[in-house]
């Protein structure tokens, strides 16, 4: 099966850092095409051996990106089309139908309740939404929270499927070493007590509420990685509060091991440093970043994560639930500080989410996509995708 994965953009975030994972596990031909600019993980993706291309969208009613996409699609001999993003998804689903591919699925990565993907879901928003979803076969919910939201938005049940996003927990496991290791380099007290957090730097994240929580906590760090709009605020707020040298915004980092020597800082390097994890957000459409702090035994602190509220009561030991108040926070902290933050066991809950299960049920969508849809049309002229070579003896 052939297979083109069709994103807004390669930035490092959630939605395409759960694509190149899942790309490394899935058995189909995959190419992948980012509407906007290559981004910085698209020399990664290539590295593992997929096919990358960009188009250079200049914006999001940049209209002249529709008949390239169109074009690349057509000319690929894909039978599958799948789309990531919200922007992905409305201009995928129309090019694939008019490139006469009629097996489309499309990931909703990023629903919340008040926003999805950083924009607010206006009545706009959601018309063309709905639109554009019944032109492909299925549509991919990462949790049943985001399901759920599917479905208040008008998509059919029988459309939906539930495929959570999947984590490679080996790679977060704790070392002392590379513990060690990233303080110094960060210039951090081997003895001092680290809060770890990631995301993108949005509004809806409230990485504001941590920001403040921390600087009013004598002697501790903060390391926080992701880039966005709210990277500057961030920084003047800690310098306000006279703790710019403890707050350590690290810019976007990414989850594989190859960043740097001792895994340099990426997010496993990170989580190896933190004595805990916060996530303050309360409104999460699945909640990665928390489960590969799990993954690493640390004790978590969090506003909203599907992935582990939609499991019956029984808990991960170390997961506390806290609402978006700085004062609410600061004494989480405090608690978790004095009880010398342990490294815990790794729960069940993240091997539940394992990336190659994650895989298999996608594949899964794939094959019924494909056995339901229509016989690929072809425009006149357009020519068939060479035959594969015969296997050599």
């Amino acid at each position: 099966m052939k297979v083109l994965h069709v994103i807004t953009g390669l930035e490092v975030g959630g939605a395409a850092q759960q694509l190149r994972l899942m790309l490394r596990r899935l058995p189909a031909r995959c190419e992948v095409v980012a509407l906007t600019g290559p981004g910085p993980l698209a020399d990664g993706i290539r590295a593992d051996g997929i096919p990358v291309a960009h188009l250079g969208m200049a914006g999001s009613r940049d209209l002249r990106v529709l008949p390239r996409l169109t074009r690349l699609i057509r000319d690929g001999g894909y039978d599958l089309v799948h789309t990531h993003l919200y922007r992905a998804c409305v201009y995928g689903r129309i090019a694939a139908r008019l490139a006469g591919v009629r097996a489309v699925v499309a990931t909703e990565h990023s629903l919340g309740d008040a926003v999805i993907e950083g924009r607010r879901p206006t009545r706009g928003v959601r018309i063309l939404y709905r639109a554009t979803e019944r032109l492909g076969s299925a549509t991919v919910a990462v949790s049943d929270t985001v399901a759920a939201r599917l479905r208040r938005w008008g998509v059919p049940e029988a459309r939906i499927h539930v495929v959570p996003h999947g984590i490679d927990a080996d790679r977060f496991r704790h070392d002392p070493l590379v513990r060690s290791a990233v303080r110094i380099r960060l210039g951090i007290p081997l003895d001092a007590f680290v809060v770890g957090g990631a995301g993108r730097l949005v509004p809806a994240k409230r990485f504001d509420v941590l920001v403040r929580a921390v600087t009013q906590l004598s002697g501790v760090h903060l390391l926080l990685a992701g880039d966005g709009p709210e990277h500057a605020m961030l920084r003047r707020a800690a310098r306000q509060f006279g703790s710019g040298d403890r707050i350590h915004l690290l810019g976007a980092l990414d989850r594989g091991p190859e960043e740097g020597p001792a895994k340099g800082l990426g997010i496993p390097g990170l989580l190896a440093a933190a004595d805990v994890f916060v996530s303050p957000s309360q409104d999460e459409a699945f909640g990665s970043a928390l489960l590969e702090a799990l993954a690493a035994g640390l004790p978590v602190l969090y506003g909203s994560c599907p992935a582990v509220d939609e499991l019956p009561a029984d808990h991960p030991p170390g997961a506390r639930r806290i609402g978006p108040v700085t004062f609410e926070l600061t004494t989480a902290l405090r608690e978790v500080r004095r009880g010398g933050a342990p490294r815990l066991p790794v729960p069940p809950v993240v091997r539940r989410y394992d990336i190659e299960r994650s895989a298999e049920s996608l594949m899964a969508v794939y094959e019924a996509a494909v056995a339901a849809a229509p016989a690929r049309r072809r425009t006149p002229g357009a020519q068939p995708p060479p035959p594969e070579p015969a296997p050599q003896r």
